[in-house]
């Protein structure tokens, strides 16, 4: 019998379901199948449910450790409801292993009802307060069932709680994101009783430190670490890497990085996701690169971050290559991994690719919808977005507030007035006014569509106003070229104690810049550092030199942007050039166009803004010049067009474009108004000298 025993035994190492066929096979043949329940025990662990049901079924006297074995096999199955329901037909009484995996079933439903049940069986059988197993499965399945009082009531039903059971609790709190009361119970009933913590209870420390961004605590457990010698152990290691990454404290993240004998996935992907937050892309694409290099296989988590590099780069090469990763490794459709690939797509223009992909996805969440809404927004889509907001509803998805915002930009860009107003109704019967970012975009909506009064209402009405709100309507009021009304909103704003931030000196100074205010932008650009200290960017600046550029000060405009801290963008650039051409400076013009050509050589409407220069002093030399670059480049302007909307439906024209269905009768309009606007009687005066093409051509 002993040859046989071992063999069996060895048998039982392997835990794969032929393995155990072979292993009940040989206990058949033997007939220990009844006698060595520590064997039979292997088998039922390692069988599919059903099969061991069976298998137990067949045992006449079963104990408790082939009760639990079945157990395990429906845990592994991850059919928990199922295993629940066994409880009660196991025919043995319940042992203190018993106990934790019913337990572990009611809190991966989860379900407190159940946990409870399994709580009170617990206490009766005295294991709820006399084994130390049992009560901290217990404390966890509370915490799991996100009960935290359940939880701790449990904990002091306990005499003698070990570590274990203290380590339950600091988790429980740190995974409901409970983060300063698991540190409170760390320093009272851990530290403070004279417990040692172990290595898990310290990973748990360390995430409620990152949770809370408690530089403080997260850095003393760290150096708790590092005296006791634990930096060593992986798990914990990784969580000191994601507290610092979670403070951003990257070149910190990146020293325990490279001093880290042992890396897995979550290292190399925490690291990944330290560089993306600091917008230091390149960096993260390289450790990606090293990962795959040291042969470690990414997750869906590695790859999520990896593709918002892309995003943020817009690398859509290196993000096609992630997405064939993907799908190598079978996580394309997972929802993180599908989201990030469609946002990665449409931050790369690549709004096809990323539709078809967004077609496929088995499941979508919210957050999936919002990629697809605001990238098709992004990419000039603004009907397509639409579009795709009404399949998400007919679909039964309920938005929220950050979709609903997504959706009023997209509308306020097609400018459809009816458009506005069913979404305005939308918002009213789903209780999103009260939201301040969407109330914010509605008066966005209704400026950017023309109707001023709708802006100004939907401003009234709201009972709480934040300076996003107040930025919105400033801007409305600019937009219509209404400057000393957005001056008097904004002084309105300051006595209602709102402090203004970068967003709303934008506003302003847009305001004034459209309104022809020349002094007042400048008192408001001064005061901005002086008073508010907001320090000035890009935008400011551009929003300044167009203020000072429409005036004619061109002079003025050009030592703003000496002045600027940092290298001016194309933007504050371009601002510049459009006044040269506004004011017919073709020589400051050459010079500005020389810096943006730099900047952004590949942008087609800067060689056409310098092209109009050219022509308006008759430099055909130069225009020929210009035009010859463009094509030697590749570029292609893209079609300007108008829309109107007519009967709840938009009609786009493009340049140059005739393919509309009533084009036959538009056509004979279009010359009857050339003609009157060539004539001595039109009371516009018609700027035709910078014009390359005749309307004549129509």
């Amino acid at each position: 019998m002993r040859p046989l025993q071992k063999l069996l035994e060895a048998a039982a190492d392997s835990s794969t379901p032929l393995a155990a066929a072979h292993l009940h096979a040989h206990l058949l043949r033997s007939g220990c199948l009844y006698t060595e329940h520590h064997l039979a025990a292997n088998v039922l662990e390692s069988y599919p449910p059903g099969l061991a049901r069976h298998l137990f079924d067949e045992i006449p006297d079963p104990t408790p450790r082939l009760a639990n074995a079945l157990l395990r096999a429906h845990l592994r199955a991850r059919q928990w409801r199922a295993a629940l329901l066994l409880a009660p037909r196991l025919r043995v009484r319940p042992d203190g292993f018993t106990f934790p995996l019913l337990l572990r079933a009611c809190a991966m439903l989860p379900s407190r009802a159940h946990g409870r049940a399994v709580h009170a069986f617990a206490v009766r059988s005295c294991a709820a307060s006399d084994d130390a197993f049992v009560a901290a499965a217990i404390v966890q399945m509370y915490a799991k069932c996100g009960d935290m009082v359940g939880s701790i009531k449990a904990y002091g039903m306990f005499k003698n709680p070990d570590v274990v059971l203290r380590t339950s609790v600091v988790t429980g709190y740190e995974q409901n994101r409970q983060a300063a009361e698991a540190l409170e119970f760390f320093a009272s009933d851990v530290v403070g009783q004279g417990v040692v913590p172990s290595p898990v209870t310290l990973v748990s420390v360390m995430s409620a430190a990152a949770q809370l961004g408690d530089v403080r605590n997260g850095q003393a457990c760290h150096a708790f670490v590092l005296r006791n010698g634990l930096e060593f152990k992986l798990a914990l290691a990784n969580a000191v890497l994601g507290f610092y990454v979670k403070i951003h404290a990257v070149q910190e993240a990146r020293r325990i990085f490279a001093r880290m004998a042992e890396r897995d996935v979550v290292t190399w992907s925490c690291m990944i996701k330290g560089y993306v937050q600091s917008g230091r892309t390149q960096e993260a694409l390289r450790v990606y690169k090293e990962m795959v290099e040291a042969g470690v296989k990414p997750n869906s988590v590695t790859l999520v971050s990896v593709l918002q590099a892309c995003a943020i780069a817009v690398d859509v090469e290196e993000g096609k290559r992630i997405h064939h990763t993907s799908a190598k490794i079978g996580c394309e459709l997972e929802m993180g991994v599908a989201t990030a690939l469609v946002d990665m797509y449409m931050k790369c223009s690549c709004h096809e690719e990323a539709m078809l992909l967004f077609a496929r996805m088995p499941k979508k969440d919210v957050v999936c919808w919002a990629a697809a809404i605001s990238g098709l927004a992004q990419n000039g889509l603004y009907d397509e977005s639409l579009q795709v907001f009404k399949c998400m509803l007919l679909e039964g998805h309920a938005p929220d507030a950050v979709i609903m915002v997504k959706v009023l930009a997209g509308c306020s860009e097609s400018g459809v007035i009816r458009q506005a107003i069913c979404l305005h109704g939308y918002l009213l019967s789903g209780g999103f006014c009260s939201n301040m970012f969407v109330a914010a975009a509605l008066v966005d909506l209704y400026s950017r569509c023309g109707n001023l009064d709708s802006a100004i209402k939907v401003f009234g009405s709201a009972a709480e106003k934040d300076v996003v709100l107040w930025s919105s309507m400033i801007v409305g009021y600019g937009i219509h070229g209404l400057g000393w009304e957005a001056l008097a909103l904004y002084q309105r704003m300051i006595a209602s104690s709102v402090k203004p931030n970068s967003v709303t000196f934008v506003s302003l100074l847009s305001a004034c810049s459209h309104s022809g205010l020349i002094h007042e932008g400048k008192q408001i650009f001064d005061s901005m550092t002086k008073v508010y200290g907001v320090m000035p960017n890009p935008e400011h600046q551009s929003a300044m030199v167009d203020l000072l550029g429409r005036a004619g000060e061109l002079q003025e405009a050009t030592r703003v942007i000496r002045e600027m801290d940092g290298k001016p963008v194309a933007h504050t650039w371009c601002a510049l050039l459009a006044a040269c051409r506004a004011h017919n400076n073709t020589e400051m013009s050459e010079v500005v166009a020389n810096h943006l050509l730099r900047l952004d050589p590949d942008h087609v409407g800067y060689y056409n803004l310098l092209t109009n220069i050219y022509a308006f002093d008759q430099k055909w030399d130069s225009v020929t010049e210009t035009r010859n670059m463009v094509k030697g480049r590749g570029l292609n302007k893209v079609p300007g067009y108008s829309a109107i909307e007519v009967n709840n439906a938009v009609h786009k024209f493009f340049a140059g474009d005739r393919s509309h269905k009533d084009w036959e009768k538009i056509c004979p309009l279009l010359l009857e108004l050339s003609r009157m606007l060539k004539g001595e009687h039109c009371p516009f005066h018609i700027d035709t000298d910078v014009a390359i093409g005749d309307l004549d051509l129509l």
